[in-house]
This record gives C-alpha cells, structure tokens and sequence, in this order.
C-alpha cells in the first residue's frame, strides 16, 4: 500500500495511528526492560521468595477487563448510532480507570502492612520492583483516563459519528494496550517470584 495515497484526512488519519504504534512498541519495550530486570535481579540473595501480591491487585485486574469490555460496548454504540449508550459505556470506562487506581493504591497499602516501602529501611528490592512497575502503570493509566476525558468531551460536542471515529479509536486502542499490559504484568508478578 502505497502510504502517499488517499485524501489528506486518511494520509493524517494513518499518520496518527502509526504514531499510537510507535508510542506503544516503546512503552512494551521499556516494561519488558523492567520485568527482565526483575527476573535478573530475582537471584539477589535478599529477593522475597514467597511474596504474595495482595489481592487489591486481582481486583483491579478484573476492573481493568471489565473496563476493556466497557469501551468496546462504547464503540459498538457509536457505531449502532446509539449516542446514550455511548455516553454510558463512555462514562462506565472512565468510573472502572478510577476504580481501578483505587483498587491500586489499597494494594500498595496492603504492602505497607506488611511492613514493606518503596524505599528506606522496611524497602526491599523485590517490592521496590513492583512498586516501580505499578506505579509507571497507573501513569499511563492516568494519561489513558485523560484521553478518555477528551473522547467524552468530543463526545458531547458531537464530534464522533460512524464516518468520523479516529479519536475514539486511538483512545481505544491506547486503554485496551494498558488494559492487556495490566494483565501481562499482574500475571507475570503473580506467576515469575
């Protein structure tokens, strides 16, 4: 396919699109950076063993798919026309993004009661790890929430219909890459010790 061909609209709307790959193919290089380091770092004599994740972890896990499903209800509805039920599935995908970072910290917190810091003398390597991990994660699932913002907010203004979806389709794209590393993290945390 020649890229040159094609209104300025699809040159702009390909254009935009192939950016979003770029930025996810680096994002998955540097959390495979991290979960290498990890696994590496895991023969350290003082590496925790028998960790286990707190269960706040296996929570957000299904909100974050449920949130997945709810986005593509979203775009279904848009397609179909239904522009309440975009608002709704819109509006239910943002609620699960902030009850998922909830659901985050409570895990954090749950680490700290076991007398775990990121950092300081109660820190430990492994911990600090998925701290880290975590952490880096819930940014991008903050900015994925502000791209959701501006869908819901272009939603509103009537900017999406059948023939014109690009940005609810690139904020799609980006919240279904969080939400699948989400589940690729948490099984690899849960599963590599």
């Amino acid at each position: 396919m020649d890229l040159t061909q094609g209104t300025q609209e699809e040159k702009n709307s390909r254009a935009k699109k192939m950016m979003l790959w770029f930025g996810i193919i680096s994002l998955i290089m540097s959390f495979m950076g991290w979960t290498s380091a990890f696994i590496v770092s895991s023969s350290r004599p003082d590496w925790l063993k028998d960790f286990e994740l707190p269960n706040a972890f296996l929570i957000s896990t299904v909100v974050i798919i449920i949130s997945s499903l709810s986005f593509i209800l979203a775009k279904k509805a848009l397609k179909d026309g239904n522009r309440s039920a975009t608002t709704l599935w819109l509006v239910v995908t943002l609620i699960l993004g902030i009850i998922f970072i909830f659901n985050q910290f409570l895990g954090f917190q749950q680490i700290i009661d076991l007398g775990y810091n990121f950092t300081g003398p109660t820190s430990n390597v492994t911990m600090s790890y998925i701290y880290l991990i975590a952490i880096v994660h819930i940014l991008h699932v903050v900015v994925g929430l502000f791209c959701l913002l501006i869908v819901i907010y272009n939603h509103f203004k009537q900017k999406y219909d059948i023939t014109k979806m690009l940005g609810l389709e690139l904020a799609a794209t980006f919240w279904h890459f969080i939400d699948i590393l989400w589940v690729y993290l948490f099984l690899f945390l849960y599963f590599i010790r």
